[in-house]
C-alpha cells in the first residue's frame, strides 16, 4: 500500500494540485511574473514548494495573483534558473541573497561557486572572521564619524593596523600617546596570519564605501618623535560628507 501510494505521488509530482491552478501569476513587491505550478515546484525543499504544495499559503492581490512581499528586482533571475537552469552574469550579490531567502540551494550553490562570490565568501569573509571585532570596528568608525560631522565638510579618524602580537606590544606607547592627543583611533588586529595590513585596509574601505559613504584612507602624519617606526601601522580614514 506504502509503494501505491509513493508512486501516486512521484506520477503526480510538479502537476497542478486540485487547490492551485497549472499556471500561476505572482505579484511579487509590485512586479508581476506568470509561470507554471511545475516550474515552482521543481525543488521540494524550497519555499516556493512549500508555498504551492498542497492548500494556498499565500495572500492574493486585488487582481486575484498570488502575492509575495518581497523585492521583485531579482526574483525574475531565480525563476529563470528554475525554467532552464541557467545563471544570471549581472547582480550576482543581490540574487544570491534572493536564492539563499527562497531556500533554492542549487542557485545558492551554484553561485557561490561563481569568481565573484567564491573570491569573497572563501578568501575575503574567512580572512576578515580572523580579525578580532572587525564589524563591531568599522561601526565604531562610522560612529565617530558621524559624530564629528556637524558643519564639517569631511571627518577623520586615525586607523591603527596591527597584524601580529609583536606590533602590538611595539606599539603600545604610539597608541597612548595618539589618544592622548584626543586623537579618535580604531585599531583592528592582531590576525598574526593571512593577508597584509594593506589588504585589512582595503577591507576597510571596501565595507564602509558598500554602506553609501565616501571614504579615503592615507599614512598618518604626525608627531614623528612620538610614533618612530611605527608611524606606518598609523593612518587617516577621511570621511567626505559634501
Amino acid at each position: 500500500m506504502n509503494q501505491v501510494g509513493h508512486k501516486v505521488v512521484e506520477e503526480n509530482w510538479g502537476r497542478a494540485s486540485p487547490q492551485h491552478p497549472s499556471v500561476i501569476d505572482l505579484n511579487v513587491g509590485g512586479q508581476s511574473f506568470c509561470t507554471s505550478v511545475e516550474t515552482l515546484t521543481k525543488y521540494p525543499e524550497s519555499k516556493l514548494a512549500e508555498w504551492f504544495n498542497g492548500p494556498p499559503k499565500l495572500p492574493r492581490d486585488a487582481r486575484g495573483h498570488y502575492f509575495l512581499d518581497r523585492d521583485g528586482q531579482h526574483f525574475g533571475a531565480v525563476l529563470e534558473f528554475l525554467r532552464s537552469g541557467r545563471l544570471p552574469v549581472r547582480d550576482i550579490p543581490q540574487v544570491h541573497k534572493e536564492s539563499v531567502y527562497y531556500n533554492v540551494q542549487l542557485l545558492t550553490k551554484r553561485l557561490e561557486e561563481t569568481p565573484e562570490l567564491f573570491g569573497e565568501l572563501v578568501g575575503r569573509q574567512k580572512f576578515l572572521a580572523r580579525v578580532p571585532h572587525y564589524k563591531e570596528n568599522i561601526e565604531v568608525l562610522i560612529r565617530i564619524a558621524r559624530s564629528e560631522a556637524v558643519a564639517s565638510r569631511r571627518s577623520t579618524v586615525v586607523i591603527c593596523v596591527l597584524r601580529t602580537e609583536e606590533d602590538l606590544a611595539s606599539f603600545d606607547d604610539a597608541l597612548r600617546m595618539l589618544r592622548a592627543n584626543k586623537d579618535s583611533v580604531v585599531t583592528f588586529g592582531p590576525w598574526n596570519t593571512g593577508p597584509s595590513g594593506a589588504d585589512l585596509l582595503e577591507c576597510v574601505k571596501k565595507d564602509i564605501r558598500s554602506q553609501g559613504y565616501t571614504v579615503d584612507v592615507q599614512p598618518h602624519v604626525g608627531e614623528r618623535k612620538f610614533l618612530g617606526r611605527s608611524n606606518n601601522f598609523f593612518h587617516t580614514m577621511t570621511f567626505t560628507w559634501w
